[in-house]
């Protein structure tokens, strides 16, 4: 499970609208990666929409932000017509970078055990080290605090 200063884990996945995004290949400029449990729940829209809104304050500040969550590229693009978003969603079907990010775990829910992506969010600076994790994401006022840790890189 990597943690602030560690080397962020790299990874090529497919994005929504086609093409792929490759994380070494965003060096020189902040990185932010917010994994999220599946498109058009809840909190995911929320969390994908308060991102989407922010996206320019976020370009304006040196970083990218990108969404990853297991769902296919397919369902990706639903989602982001459904709701007009222009955060970038990656694919990670196979939950390899989930895992090499430890967000996929297993979760309890009323008793029933499941494996599943804990929300989560990790800003990487322009080396590619992280510079700061958060960890069970609580979707209200997420996305100003991130912006805010981007803009005291």
């Amino acid at each position: 499970m990597p943690d602030v200063t560690d080397i962020a884990p790299d990874f090529t996945l497919p994005r929504d609208g086609g093409g792929e995004v490759t994380l070494s290949d965003l060096r020189g400029g902040a990185v932010v990666l917010f994994f999220y449990p599946r498109d058009d729940t809840p909190g995911c829209t929320k969390e994908s929409i308060g991102f989407s809104e922010q996206l320019q304050a976020f370009g304006d500040a040196g970083a990218q932000v990108f969404g990853i969550s297991r769902d296919s590229v397919a369902k990706h693009d639903k989602f982001v017509a459904k709701h007009s978003l222009t955060t970038p969603l990656l694919s990670d079907e196979g939950s390899s970078v989930c895992e090499e990010y430890g967000v996929w775990v297993e979760k309890n829910m009323y008793g029933k055990k499941s494996m599943g992506i804990q929300r989560a969010t990790f800003l990487i600076d322009g080396e590619g080290k992280i510079a700061r994790v958060w960890r069970k994401v609580k979707v209200p006022g997420h996305v100003d605090e991130v912006l805010a840790a981007v803009r005291s890189l």
